[in-house]
C-alpha cells in the first residue's frame, strides 16, 4: 500500500438499536460518541439501523413469497378482459 493515501482504520463499536446488539469491527468511520467496551478500552460508537442481528435474512424471519399465488390472483382479476387483436 502506498503511504498517506488511505484513511486511518481503527476499532469502532457499532450498535444495532433494533436488536440491542453491539459489534466491534475495524472501520474508518468517525463518531463523537464513545463507549467503554468489555476489555476496558474506549471506542467510537456508531448507531446503525440494521445489522445481521436484526436483518430478516440472517434471523430467519423473512417471508416466503408465493409467485404462483400472485399469478393466479392476476388471472382471476383479469379473466374477463380479452386481449386486443391487431
Amino acid at each position: 500500500m502506498r503511504p498517506r493515501i488511505h484513511p486511518d482504520s481503527r476499532q469502532v463499536a457499532f450498535r444495532d438499536r433494533a436488536a440491542n446488539a453491539l459489534f466491534l469491527a475495524r472501520s474508518t468511520a468517525t463518531s463523537a460518541e464513545t463507549i467503554e467496551w468489555e476489555d476496558g478500552n474506549t471506542y467510537p460508537l456508531i448507531d446503525v439501523e440494521i445489522s445481521s442481528a436484526s436483518h430478516p435474512f440472517y434471523t430467519g424471519a423473512s417471508r416466503v413469497v408465493d409467485p404462483a399465488g400472485r399469478v393466479e390472483r392476476f388471472e382471476r382479476r383479469y379473466r374477463h378482459v380479452t386481449p386486443a387483436r391487431h
